[in-house]
């Protein structure tokens, strides 16, 4: 079963994602460029939990008049299997890759009466300053309910809320875009990231938002957890027997978004496959699942476009 929007072929099936924790940091700076650093550098090797140590992505640009401290800043998203598995990274890569960046402060993104959980992620790395950190509380709303920490480091100080709020949150989602050729289906993936990152509390961990890469559930070798996708590989699609490649689709990029909430990721999945239809050349738009084993979550296509 399919349906048609803008002339491209969708098929009626959805995307299969699955629980995580999920939280969100605001790293301000001097400057955006140095926000900017921090945040990419921060959110390095993190697409997928198959390898990496989390997920983790770039939400959007924070103007200095929406953050706690009047300057520039960036919002980055992190997510892990447990509250451990999140905390654990957030620590290491605030501690690597944000404490060691000039003039960066860090915020909790989640307050804690949105939160399922606190996370004391800033006040475990309070423990660099070797004893000459100081407990403080801010001026304003922020400090009135929050801790913070300032850590002595060679350029000044580094401030750093002690504790980030952590939700039940959603992997996993994803829509596949596939063209006649590679030009078309790279511009429609770019411009479905552009329209995903409209939507708050979502984010896409692959290089630009996009993975080539696609995976499924196990493999023909034991040794491995996951493999190449090869019923979407379109190089293969005339020897592969159990190939889902169209006629006519000879290129095939994947779009996976993770999300603090359900309805956040089935908003922008919506956003996402609406700005990839209107690019010529896109013959058909499927979702990637694997019959339950992955996750519970279950977001339609249909559904998320909101078509009957």
């Amino acid at each position: 079963m399919s349906f048609t929007l803008n002339g491209v072929g969708i098929e009626d099936t959805f995307a299969e994602g699955f629980g995580m924790w999920g939280a969100r940091i605001i790293i301000t700076a001097k400057n955006r460029k140095w926000a900017n650093i921090a945040a990419r550098e921060m959110t390095g090797f993190a697409t997928s939990v198959i390898a990496c140590d989390c997920e983790a992505g770039i939400e959007r640009q924070v103007p200095p008049e929406e953050t706690p401290d009047g300057r520039p800043g960036v919002s980055v998203m992190v997510f892990g299997f447990s509250k451990t598995r999140l905390a654990t990274p957030m620590l290491n890569r605030i501690g690597q890759c944000v404490l060691t960046c000039p003039t960066t402060a860090i915020y909790n993104g989640i307050p804690e009466e949105e939160a399922d959980d606190m996370l004391d992620v800033g006040a475990s790395l309070r423990f660099f300053g070797d004893g000459y950190q100081v407990k403080m509380r801010m001026g304003d709303g922020w400090g009135e309910r929050q801790r913070f920490w300032r850590i002595p480091v060679m350029e000044g100080e580094f401030l750093a809320e002690a504790k980030f709020g952590a939700v039940r949150a959603v992997a996993g989602g994803n829509f596949l875009i596939m063209g006649e050729n590679e030009d078309a289906t790279l511009e429609a993936s770019e411009r479905a990231v552009e329209a995903i990152l409209e939507v708050p509390g979502v984010i896409t961990p692959f290089p630009g938002g996009l993975c080539r890469s696609g995976s499924k559930v196990g493999s023909t070798y034991a040794f491995l957890k996951a493999s190449t996708n090869t019923p979407f590989c379109p190089a293969i699609k005339h020897t592969s027997p159990d190939s889902q490649v169209p006629p006519g689709c000879n290129s095939v990029l994947e779009v996976v978004l993770n999300g603090l909430d359900e309805p956040s990721v089935m908003k922008a999945m919506a956003a996402g496959i609406r700005a990839a239809t209107e690019v010529e050349g896109i013959k058909w738009i499927t979702a990637v699942n694997f019959a339950g084993k992955l996750g519970k979550f279950q977001m339609g296509l249909k559904d998320a476009l909101g078509v009957e």
